[in-house]
């Protein structure tokens, strides 16, 4: 590959980034107007060439039915966490318990690793606090947590979340790796799963 490649190149490698910050963008407004997608445009084109990333290795591949899978189940997880939240909040004893799991994760794409702790993040009633991209783990603040299997549960999403990404941006590698035990060999990489 030549470091000649032209705009359009770049445009093309650039396209899923401008296209997830104009869906931020719009979903931090909280409403879809034509003002907040032209605006969200500006800002992620704005964005994207004041403050340029590095390229990403291995670049991304959509695939569209894992990513229908991947958006339905994020704007599910929108509207019942919403709806939980505002009900904690507004019900007389309030919120009971909260917790701080760790999990274990199976990749280590800086890519992927992104769009998961983004969609985390975005839903209500859960933060990322740690991402130890060494480790593969990551740390999440759950606002509300009712017992040790509740807690299981929402480690148990969270994996559910990360095979729904990989599968919908991820390489046939990281797909593949999904399916691995612990210590076993990733195909193709010469690395061993943590």
């Amino acid at each position: 590959m030549t470091g000649t490649a032209g705009p359009g190149h770049h445009l093309r490698h650039q396209l899923p980034l401008l296209v997830w910050l104009v869906l931020v963008w719009n979903l931090l407004w909280g409403t879809w107007s034509w003002a907040n997608l032209l605006s969200g445009i500006a800002v992620a084109l704005g964005v994207t060439l004041l403050l340029p990333l590095p390229p990403v290795v291995g670049g991304t591949r959509v695939r569209p039915v894992p990513l229908v899978r991947f958006l339905g189940h994020f704007v599910a997880d929108l509207v019942r966490s919403g709806a939980l939240v505002a009900w904690q909040t507004v019900r007389p004893r309030g919120i009971a318990r909260s917790a701080i799991i760790r999990v274990q994760l199976r990749t280590d794409s800086d890519l992927l690793l992104t769009i998961l702790t983004e969609s985390l993040t975005l839903v209500p009633g859960s933060m990322v606090i740690d991402l130890d991209r060494e480790r593969r783990t990551i740390a999440l603040h759950i606002l509300h947590v009712r017992d040790e299997a509740d807690v299981e549960r929402q480690r148990a999403a969270v994996l559910a979340e990360e095979e729904r990404v990989v599968r919908a941006f991820g390489s046939l590698d990281e797909i593949a790796a999904l399916g691995l035990a612990p210590g076993e060999p990733v195909p193709g990489t010469g690395r061993r799963t943590p």
